[in-house]
């Protein structure tokens, strides 16, 4: 019999949640999701200095400021698009590469980073549809990325939680977004003070589950890539969702287990809810009134952006 994994695949496109090229080796997805921590963690490993040290010499001769401070700034930039560059080695589809998470409430600046991205990505040969620029999913993230959409340059939206969030993506015309299931569940056991969630009741899930009919009944043509999981409990719930992007550890867990995995999401099924159109005041007043969205997003934000800060210190040690 299949494994789950296989299983999986056949109604879910299955993307690799990792910056180890080794694990993108061994799950075979079709494409791969970096974000700020896992390029950091990846360039600690002592199998990748190699690509450390090719953005950093890169960074060197680029940078306008000679100090270590601007050309560590510059090399983070080029160290996630080599990191994206050896990941499209491995995959056949996209990598997703994520602008600075600094400046997610800047529309103009995340515009100018993004096209950054896309140039260098292009200078090495590879073409924009083979990259997902990631934006965080603020009001000013969101416009920025509609922008970016009609330059033919397909987005990403992270740190999604709430379905405010998900209603402006798709208004956008965005390629894809990204609800983080995890966190949504982290932040209901804390509130709530339970201890666990089935997976059919589980916050993340339902929340995904109501992004998706709610997309397919509409003829949204943005794509859900449900991510941030916790256990396969709630990829299993979401089997039939566009994409999922899983961390290897979970990945490892769904190849070795076997059974039947039927398919939970049904693009036939009807959204319960009208169809919404929103502007900014809209937007505001309903991320206002949904404490966790506000929550998840700002600690998101703040958690990409330390880790960029930690990556720039990191490699200014290694700078002589």
């Amino acid at each position: 019999m299949a494994t789950f994994l296989e299983q999986l695949k056949a109604v879910t496109v299955v993307v690799a949640d990792t910056g180890d090229f080794e694990s993108i080796q061994k799950f075979r997805p079709r494409d791969a999701t970096t974000n700020p921590s896992l390029i950091s963690a990846a360039s600690a490993m002592p199998q990748y200095q190699g690509l450390v040290a090719q953005a950093l010499d890169w960074a060197r001769k680029d940078s306008q400021d000679p100090s270590k401070a601007a050309i560590a700034r510059r090399a983070v930039d080029r160290l996630a698009v080599e990191f994206g560059m050896e990941i499209l080695k491995v995959v056949p589809g996209r990598v997703s590469t994520e602008v600075d998470a600094r400046l997610s409430y800047d529309t103009d600046k995340s515009i100018e980073k993004a096209r950054e991205l896309i140039a260098m990505y292009a200078k090495a040969g590879i073409g924009k549809e083979r990259i997902l620029i990631k934006l965080a999913s603020t009001w000013e993230g969101i416009k920025a990325a509609e922008v970016l959409e009609r330059e033919g340059i397909h987005c990403n939206l992270t740190l999604l939680f709430g379905f405010h969030q998900a209603v402006a993506c798709a208004e956008a015309k965005v390629t894809l977004i990204s609800p983080f299931v995890g966190r949504i569940l982290d932040w209901y056991l804390k509130s709530t003070g339970k201890s666990s969630y089935t997976p059919a009741e589980d916050p993340g899930v339902k929340s995904v589950t109501r992004i998706y009919e709610y997309y397919k009944t509409y003829g949204y043509k943005t794509e859900v890539m449900g991510a941030s999981f916790r256990n396969v409990g709630e990829i299993t719930e979401l089997a039939g969702c566009d994409l999922l992007t899983i961390a290897p550890k979970l990945l490892a867990e769904l190849e070795g287990m076997q059974g039947e995995l039927p398919r939970k999401l049904d693009p036939a099924k009807k959204s319960a809810d009208a169809k919404v159109s929103l502007d900014r005041a809209a937007f505001d007043r309903m991320h206002a009134a949904d404490q966790m969205a506000t929550d998840k997003l700002k600690e998101g934000i703040d958690g990409f952006s330390k880790a960029i800060t930690d990556l720039e210190k990191q490699l200014e040690t290694k700078l002589t």
